[in-house]
């Protein structure tokens, strides 16, 4: 009977069994020569692994949204075709035998490719398609993947068929079932290495997820799983897989390097821990990082307690990047010692597409794009969010115009049904337009690219106040006399866009001049000064309604409504029932920035 190697896989790595490789070379630094003296030098072994993070979809150097080849300033490709070219070179550089290739999460959200086939043509359907992200990495050959927060954004029933499709582990240690607090997912993965005369070489690989998920994906997985801290759960698996006879041990955890936490004190375990794990966790040789979108070719930590350098990656996201760790291991007293690590990582736009992961991902990426192409609109002048961050553009006003409605229409009859609706919304991008003529669902999806959906939170005047106040400090205190630079106006303490909200029904002014906690001036509703007392319901995504970003108040507020249908849907919804976008429709000044009262422009 066949070996079926998915389940084998997910069996070793729940067991601790390895995975030998059986017949394999010696690696090019397994050598025993012979040295002065007729001794004979230690035996030795060069061990690479390679590691990829938050791929979000990109199968392929393709921008969706601009139906073009992906470009930036930068000149950096994207895409696991990409990557896979890179692997094929390293594998054969080192031996394949002598490899191993990891993921650090956030796979399957990210693109319309991904969206499509959780949403329009979804996996999860009797018959249903094998995902694009599962057939590409199946492809490259992954040997294992640590779950990442977006890998929940679809719900449990998506990943796990996403996971039955992969032919490697999605890796979680601190994702546990919520009732019996055991691993939901495999906690780790052991694989053997086999060197001619001397003992095998044992490589285990922990997963660690973000404990963020808790809050964002909350309407998932709440009183299913929960996500306690990485620093914990490290110090809970390294002991046990050294016990196990781990020779090297790996970390991918889908978690940044910075020790800071986006949500506050909404959680007791930090978001963004790899560096802690390093620090505090003895054991641990090499963690590849993810999470954060950040590109650190190699960062070494010190361990508190032993004092070992542990050495850590992140690659760039979307596979613009490839970590590559460099192991080499001496033989002592009969057993693997890491004698050195070093981690650099390799540039996506330095080689061309696998073509056997262009051939065999074509249909899918063609159908994709015929999909996101399709005409719902027109519009009747274009519309851009090149100056969204610092000035009220109507092509935010057209977000939070379709949220209005569609709560509205969610609460009519209901208890809520009298209370003012106003709407938040961020300006995501800073390249995306809705050019007058023809409008797509690829202009409205550039508009909106995170798969959110809509919550309705009651709120009062006063935590309205304190929610504007927190979202303007965004922007940098600049003073009454100093020259406006537009590109160092924003983004104040690194927050990021997404982490500013506008807020419409209400007419309100941002002096930047003033000190954080005071720069909300002149805030009406109606024409008149805001009443603290007075109650609101505010459609919110579901990011912020659980907590994603910290704003004050919102995450405890009463939630009276929400759904599935994400908010780009809704928006193409609305276009299409219009046929015509017209700003006459939606657009609004609802705020402004300005400097001791005067306006900035």
């Amino acid at each position: 009977m066949p070996l079926n190697r998915r389940k084998f896989l997910k069996k070793s790595a729940v067991t601790g069994a390895g995975v030998a490789l059986a017949g394999a070379a010696a690696a090019p630094a397994a050598r025993a020569a012979e040295a002065s003296g007729g001794k004979k030098s230690p035996k030795r072994y060069s061990l690479t692994v390679m590691g990829t993070t938050d791929l979000h979809g990109h199968v392929f150097n393709w921008d969706y949204f601009k139906n073009a080849e992906y470009t930036d300033k930068a000149g950096n490709a994207q895409g696991l075709a990409r990557i896979s070219t890179l692997v094929n070179e390293i594998r054969t550089e080192k031996g394949r035998c002598n490899t191993l290739l990891l993921d650090a999460g956030d796979t399957i959200q990210g693109t319309p490719l991904t969206y499509y086939y959780a949403k329009v043509d979804p996996i999860t359907a009797k018959g249903g398609p094998v995902h694009p992200m599962a057939q590409a990495m199946n492809a490259i050959g992954f040997d294992a993947a640590a779950l990442g927060n977006h890998e929940f954004n679809y719900g449990i029933e998506t990943l796990r068929k996403f996971e039955s499709q992969c032919h490697f582990p999605l890796l979680g240690a601190n994702a546990l079932d919520a009732k019996t607090l055991k691993p939901a997912f495999p906690p780790y993965f052991i694989k053997k290495f086999h060197v001619p005369g001397a003992p095998p070489v044992k490589v285990a690989v922990l997963g660690l997820t973000n404990p963020g998920i808790a809050i964002w994906d909350k309407a998932y997985v709440q009183g299913k799983l929960t996500f306690p801290g990485l620093e914990e759960q490290a110090a809970k698996w390294v002991p046990k897989l050294r016990s196990m006879g781990a020779d090297v041990v790996v970390v991918s955890a889908h978690s940044g390097s910075s020790g800071t936490s986006s949500y506050g004190d909404q959680l007791p375990y930090v978001e963004n821990s790899a560096a802690l794990v390093a620090q505090q966790v003895p054991g641990i040789d090499a963690i590849l990082v993810g999470h954060a979108h950040v590109e650190i070719p190699e960062l070494k930590v010190t361990n508190a307690a032993t004092g070992r350098t542990v050495v850590l990656s992140e690659p760039l996201a979307y596979a613009e990047r490839l970590s590559v760790f460099d192991f080499e291991l001496v033989l002592e007293k009969g057993k693997w010692q890491v004698e050195s690590v070093a981690a650099a990582v390799r540039n996506s736009n330095s080689v061309a597409d696998d073509p056997k992961i262009t051939k065999l991902l074509k249909d899918e990426h063609d159908v994709v794009v015929a999909y996101v192409n399709q005409v719902v609109g027109t519009a009747t002048q274009t519309l851009t969010t090149v100056e969204a961050r610092y000035k009220d553009a109507p092509i935010i006003d057209l977000i939070t115009k379709v949220q209005e409605d569609v709560v509205k229409a969610a609460l009519a009859g209901t208890a809520y049904a009298s209370l003012p609706v106003i709407a938040q919304a961020s300006p995501f991008s800073r390249t995306s337009e809705i050019p007058a003529g023809d409008v797509t669902i690829r202009d409205l999806s550039s508009l909106y690219v995170y798969d959110n959906t809509l919550v309705a939170k009651v709120m009062t005047g006063a935590q309205i106040r304190a929610y504007l106040e927190y979202s303007a400090n965004y922007f940098v205190q600049t003073a009454a006399d100093a020259t406006i630079d537009v590109e160092k106006l924003t983004n104040a303490n690194n927050r990021p866009d997404y982490n500013y909200d506008y807020v419409s029904g209400l007419q309100y002014d941002i002096d930047i001049a003033q000190a954080e906690g005071s720069r909300i001036k002149n805030l009406t509703y109606n024409g008149a000064a805001l009443d603290d007392a007075q109650q609101f319901v505010l459609a919110v995504n579901n990011y912020r309604a659980n907590g994603g970003g910290a704003f004050p108040h919102v995450a405890s507020a009463t939630e009276v409504w929400s759904e599935s249908t994400e908010i780009r849907t809704r928006i193409s919804e609305w276009v299409t029932a219009k046929g015509t976008l017209d700003p006459k429709e939606f657009a609004s000044v609802d705020w402004k920035l300005t400097r001791e009262g005067t306006p900035v422009f």
